[in-house]
């Protein structure tokens, strides 16, 4: 039988009261080596809103206790394989909830207005396929440069102001000739949570081109980066 994996944790050895997950399966703690996975009996997991939901809800009904690496929803092994593949990334993992202990995610929602447009190269319409393939992949590495350097500057402005409060970040950004869309994740120790908020609200009150909203604390998704690894084993449906 194939069981549904929710999260990897350590330290974890019961419930304070009964979970439910997916499809409405008991969930409960398997045991390996060092670690703790949470789990369900459950063979077959339709990818509805509701189950995603109750994913994300047997996560977080840990949160307090320890810190979780969430696997992808949809991921379904059989026993077997999970206790050889922790055996097999036993330090990795190690690594990994180290990395991770004590610590939140935090969404942060950037608009940036920016005050002068860097225009891309002109979209002239002269010369032959040739020279107009060459203008193309001008404009996509001009967008590219000019993407790096925005990703740079808002990262180094955010640890100018941030410092300390950030053990990890990950950006995207989705640019426009006249602002700057940012979505960035913050990896922040639970007891700097709050500070973490106001140095933000104080940041967005002194910068009046940036516009934005913080939201959180939820468990490490983004910086756990199991599904990378474990796809290749199990696969997702």
């Amino acid at each position: 039988m194939k069981l549904y994996a929710y999260c990897l944790c350590a330290n974890l050895d019961t419930f304070d009261k009964a979970v439910t997950g997916v499809s409405g399966a008991a969930v409960r703690v398997l045991k390996v080596d060092d670690f703790s996975v949470l789990v369900s009996d459950c063979e077959s997991i339709p990818p509805t809103q509701e189950n995603a939901l109750a994913h994300a809800a047997v996560i977080r009904s840990v949160f307090e206790k320890t810190t979780p690496i969430p696997f992808r929803f949809g991921t379904k092994a059989t026993e077997q394989q999970l206790r050889t593949y922790i055996a097999s990334h036993k330090a990795a993992l190690g690594n990994k909830l180290s990395q991770l202990s004590g610590c939140v995610e935090m969404d942060l929602k950037i608009i940036w207005r920016r005050q002068t447009a860097n225009a891309p190269p002109s979209k002239e319409t002269t010369g032959g396929p040739g020279t107009a393939f060459l203008r193309k992949k001008q404009r996509e590495l001009h967008g590219d440069q000019q993407a790096t350097a925005e990703r740079d500057e808002l990262s180094s402005l955010l640890r100018d102001e941030l410092g300390s409060l950030i053990n990890d970040e990950s950006m995207s950004l989705r640019p426009s000739e006249t602002v700057v869309l940012a979505r960035v994740f913050h990896l922040v120790e639970k007891s700097k949570v709050q500070q973490y908020r106001e140095k933000i609200d104080v940041l967005l009150r002194n910068r009046p081109e940036l516009q934005g909203s913080v939201s959180g604390p939820w468990p490490p998704y983004s910086f756990a980066n199991i599904e990378l690894e474990f796809k290749p084993y199990f696969g997702v449906s």
